[in-house]
């Protein structure tokens, strides 16, 4: 469809997200978070990110609209987040797409949380979109993904056996009494500090684990370090911890994500996920596809976390592609099950 306008819709974790993008151009992104709510219990409480998906819902779909300067009228199609995440967020997010659909007479794509990540790539790209090696890395996911074609060939090649790399930020950040979410708290942090000051380990880089777990991550042991650093160190300094327990997980998220461009023979790097937000990783991956020749792609800041956008770019391609809308009623899933849009 030609021109298509899109209204994507993200209720997977803690933010209410919707955004508009007409093929390949942003229109509208407006994002409502209920992080403070969550922050007094070091993480996210499910009911209440479903609560305030439920009040913030309308909000937000009003202001998408008013910034993007059009009509429900004027929608083509709903795109919507249909996993993997909360159960009770995605159904606020799912209920409120599929009336819509419904009310509207529109096509509906459920889509993956993951894939919308790497999709908010598309936005503003001319033509056919180059086969990439995607490194997702989020609170609740860190994956190595070999994306042939995005809506539906996408291979995941590795991704984490315990903790994921936000999930380890956080966990670290209230080891040293830092706010939530710990990513940008950490981030802040080791700008202050050496991040070659403390050699924590790297999971999963040893010989023998490399034969089984090539492309594989493990960040509970990291995790593990700082806090036996921290009890054995009394008067530690915060700057130096956050900036090598940082060091560690980039050091390990760019070689693993470098190593499986260049045995895949593939030229371009995506990284996408709330992590890629972090200004080491984005540093440090410049530098390194720079000196090994890979294309770097990575959004901005604002469109690495959840976020309408991401969902409203996927399902434009979804549209551009010919795929079949999903059915009415369609399935939600708090665990990964598949790169396709639901049926």
């Amino acid at each position: 469809m030609s021109d298509s306008l899109v209204l994507g819709i993200e209720t997977s974790c803690d933010e209410t997200a919707v955004g508009i993008v007409r093929e390949r151009t942003l229109l509208a992104n407006v994002i409502s978070s209920s992080v403070n709510e969550h922050a007094r219990f070091g993480g996210v409480v499910p009911e209440i990110a479903s609560r305030a998906h439920l009040e913030a819902m309308p909000h937000v779909i009003k202001r998408a609209l008013n910034e993007a300067k059009v009509t429900l009228n004027d929608i083509d199609a709903i795109a919507v987040t249909a996993g993997p995440g909360l159960i009770g967020a995605l159904l606020v997010g799912t209920s409120s797409a599929s009336a819509l659909a419904l009310a509207l007479d529109k096509p509906i794509y459920g889509v993956n949380h993951l894939s919308a990540h790497i999709a908010v790539d598309a936005l503003d790209s001319k033509g056919e979109l180059p086969a990439a090696i995607a490194l997702l890395v989020s609170g609740g996911h860190s994956s190595i993904l070999q994306v042939n074609d995005l809506t539906q060939d996408v291979q995941i090649l590795g991704s984490t056996i315990d903790d994921a790399a936000g999930e380890a930020f956080d966990k670290v950040a209230r080891i040293m009494d830092l706010p939530f979410p710990g990513g940008p708290a950490i981030d802040r942090e080791a700008r202050n500090g050496n991040r070659n000051a403390i050699d924590f380990p790297r999971g999963l880089t040893l010989p023998k684990d490399l034969e089984a777990h090539k492309y594989d991550f493990s960040f509970s042991g990291l995790k593990t370090a700082v806090a036996r650093y921290i009890n054995q160190v009394p008067n530690y300094q915060r700057a130096e911890v956050a900036a090598s327990f940082q060091e560690a997980v980039v050091d390990v998220l760019l070689n693993k994500s470098i190593k499986a461009a260049q045995e895949k023979g593939i030229e371009n790097l995506i990284i996408a996920g709330g992590v890629a937000a972090n200004s080491r990783l984005r540093e440090a991956a410049a530098e390194l596809c720079e000196k090994f020749g890979i294309r770097l792609r990575i959004p901005s800041p604002l469109l690495c976390t959840d976020n309408g956008a991401m969902v409203a770019a996927l399902g434009s391609l979804a549209l551009e592609r010919g795929l079949p809308p999903s059915q009415l009623g369609f399935e939600v899933t708090a665990q990964f099950e598949g790169f396709a849009p639901r049926r």
